[in-house]
């Protein structure tokens, strides 16, 4: 939806099954207008699109195309970000560390996500930005040498390449997202920083680059590495570094007590990776692969509960603490009261709680859509609370 500032707001689709454009497209219309409906029934109503490999494929075909965009024409919607970060299938199969391949070392990584802004040049409206949303170059077992790094820099040139020559043809402003994660390549703000300077040391003084490359930044991803929102966006800011979109997410926090660590095990899913980031008593960082394995290492060493967890668990933006685990609510305020103070400086919002399916029940005791229509409640008291809807 619009909101001030020139601000749009959408949920991913994400949480939604669907590999196939058909599937994806039936989920649209069950889903995504009830939500509508119950959220924004007479404005403008604005689509977070995920669309993977097989999907993008599909809706290529221009008929299909072409009845995509009458379709939003007729229930008053329209698309301004796709999710291009899974390629592949993202529900119902073990997910884990595939979902940052193909990576950006690779030539399918960079023909999908141009295929991505193929689709979104003809979506978009006029006088609306377009952003895409990618892995953030891959995980970081992957990008082991040098050279897959300079691969990856290729690569993401090439794409900055067809995006000037796509915007340029089209008129529309569009823009590409790496999103930092635990463990990936680019994992915290600093390490960002200083791969976008490797960036601008390949082609000194070229405009392009802050011009179609940019940082997702993903609040709960972010929160898990214990940053402080505003300073971390400012620094991007600072560095010359466009935030092409923001995330509203959050993590699950808590201290790893015996009784926090059964009760985690509920979270421990075979589906998606859930990296954990423990910070110490005296400020030392320890980081996990995944969840269960943070459990089976911690079990076997004495009890420390002054010990903070942060875990990668996209929780609903409306859920309150608990007795036994907190969320990182606090760094996505941090995050939108930032935008309060620079609205200009990011349009995209996007709502992403993809985890729907792998909750445990206490954490969805109600459908789908009431889910979503909670956290656009929670949400827009938030942005209204600070001027920005």
């Amino acid at each position: 939806m619009k909101l001030k500032h020139g601000l749009h707001l959408a949920y991913c689709t994400n949480i939604h099954r669907g590999e196939t454009w058909g599937e994806i497209f039936e989920t649209l219309q069950k889903q995504t207008l009830a939500v509508r409906e119950r959220v924004s029934p007479r404005e403008p109503y604005a689509i977070g699109l995920r669309l993977g490999a097989v999907a993008a494929r599909e809706l290529a075909d221009r008929p299909t195309l072409t009845a995509f965009r009458r379709w939003l024409d007729l229930h008053g919607c329209y698309v301004f970000t796709i999710n291009g970060f899974p390629y592949g299938k993202f529900h119902g199969t073990r997910v884990k560390e595939q979902v940052y391949a193909p990576d950006w070392t690779t030539p399918e990584r960079l023909q999908y996500t141009v295929q991505l802004f193929d689709l979104l040049a003809e979506l978009v409206p006029e006088g609306v930005e377009g952003s895409v949303s990618t892995v953030p170059i891959g995980f970081k077992e992957s990008i082991l040498e040098p050279r897959h790094e300079a691969e990856a820099r290729g690569n993401l040139w090439r794409c900055i390449e067809h995006l000037e020559r796509l915007s340029r043809r089209t008129g529309r402003s569009l823009h590409l997202g790496l999103e930092p994660e635990p463990l990936c390549h680019l994992e915290t703000t600093d390490e960002t920083v200083a791969f976008f300077h490797r960036m601008e040391r390949d082609r000194p003084g070229d405009l392009r680059l802050p011009a179609h490359l940019g940082v997702n930044y993903d609040c709960c991803h972010l929160a898990v590495e214990f940053e402080q929102a505003g300073a971390s966006l400012m620094k991007l800011h600072q560095s010359g570094i466009r935030v092409s979109k923001l995330h509203l997410s959050s993590a699950l926090k808590a201290h790893p007590t015996s009784e926090v660590r059964q009760a985690l095990r509920r979270f421990a899913d075979d589906t998606y990776l859930h990296q954990v980031v423990a910070r110490h008593p005296d400020g030392g960082i320890t980081r996990y692969r995944d969840l269960d394995l943070a459990i089976s290492r911690h079990n076997q060493l004495p009890p420390a509960l002054s010990e903070e967890w942060r875990i990668h668990f996209h929780v609903p933006l409306h859920s309150p603490p608990t007795p036994i685990f907190d969320t990182t609510s606090d760094h996505l305020l941090g995050a939108l009261d930032w935008l309060r103070a620079n609205p200009r400086l990011c349009s995209h919002l996007e709502m992403e709680t993809y985890t729907w399916e792998v909750m445990p029940p206490e954490l969805k005791n109600r459908s789908v859509v009431d889910q979503l229509v909670a956290e656009y409640g929670w949400c827009l008291a938030q942005l209204r609370s600070r001027g920005l809807a």
